[in-house]
């Protein structure tokens, strides 16, 4: 398989819902992550398309995916809690050639973007990208633009969030996720400046399920391609209810209305 079939199988039609759980190696205890093995089979039960892990996470519960429509991608970006002014420093925690081996599909990493490490992060990005073309793997871009030193144009609808899928197409992923910026004015520029397929964040669960999918409908609305949402999905009372609702509004057209309605939400 090469990485142009292994792209049509993470992003159907370059469309995607993706659940990242590696929130349990930053921090931990983490609510919803504690039995990853009913999670795993919630989320595949679902008909995500892929979920984002640890290295070791994907090693101990790739076998949970083979026969179904979702895969696995190692995220190879780490960093705790613990690590004082340098938490947000994301270091790179392995080698794309591993990723086949333990049971991924494809790659992914992340910059803070205004961090006072940001040019290291931009440099291991990199590195794991040239890491995945030769490997013929897809990557994937998590970059944000929250850091202390952001320094907006003043111009910049977006506030910096345009350029950070932009950095993370320009250095080589094939996909990259992105944050709401509240409408769907300045969400359409985010979208517009980058031709990869971006999927939307979900941040801090909220518990207000409905007002998520309707977040999730105008983003869609506005130019994404699917979504990337990660503690909105696992830390929800009913997972895979939660997953099965976001399958029906990127792959189906369906509305939040619509979606919650059907999976009793």
């Amino acid at each position: 398989m090469d990485k142009a079939e292994r792209l049509r199988q993470l992003l159907p039609n370059q469309r995607g819902v993706w659940i990242p759980i590696d929130h349990g190696a930053s921090d931990y205890p983490s609510p919803g992550l504690e039995s990853l093995d009913v999670l795993i089979s919630e989320l595949v039960d679902a008909g995500v398309d892929a979920i984002v892990a640890q290295k070791g996470v994907v090693s101990a519960y790739a076998h949970l995916c083979e026969g179904t429509k979702t895969n696995m991608v190692v995220h190879y970006s780490v960093s705790t809690r613990h690590a004082g002014p340098d938490a947000s420093n994301k270091v790179l925690v392995g080698h794309a050639d591993e990723t086949l081996v333990r049971g991924g599909m494809g790659v992914s990493s992340q910059v803070n973007m205004g961090s006072e490490n940001e040019a290291s992060m931009i440099e291991r990005m990199g590195e794991l990208n040239r890491q995945a073309l030769h490997a013929d793997l897809p990557s994937f871009g998590m970059v944000y633009a929250r850091g202390p030193h952001l320094n907006h144009q003043p111009s910049d609808i977006t506030r910096s969030q345009a350029h950070a899928v932009r950095l993370a197409f320009e250095l080589g992923c094939d996909a990259a996720k992105c944050v709401w910026t509240g409408d769907e004015a300045s969400f359409r520029a985010v979208a517009a400046s980058a031709p990869i397929p971006l999927l939307l964040a979900g941040g801090p669960a909220t518990g207000d399920t409905l007002e998520v999918l309707t977040t999730v409908e105008q983003a869609l609305h506005a130019g994404a391609s699917g979504v990337c949402m990660g503690r909105q999905v696992f830390a929800h009372a009913n997972p895979r209810a939660m997953a099965k609702a976001l399958v029906m509004m990127v792959h189906d057209g369906a509305s939040a209305k619509e979606a919650a309605e059907a999976v009793g939400l």
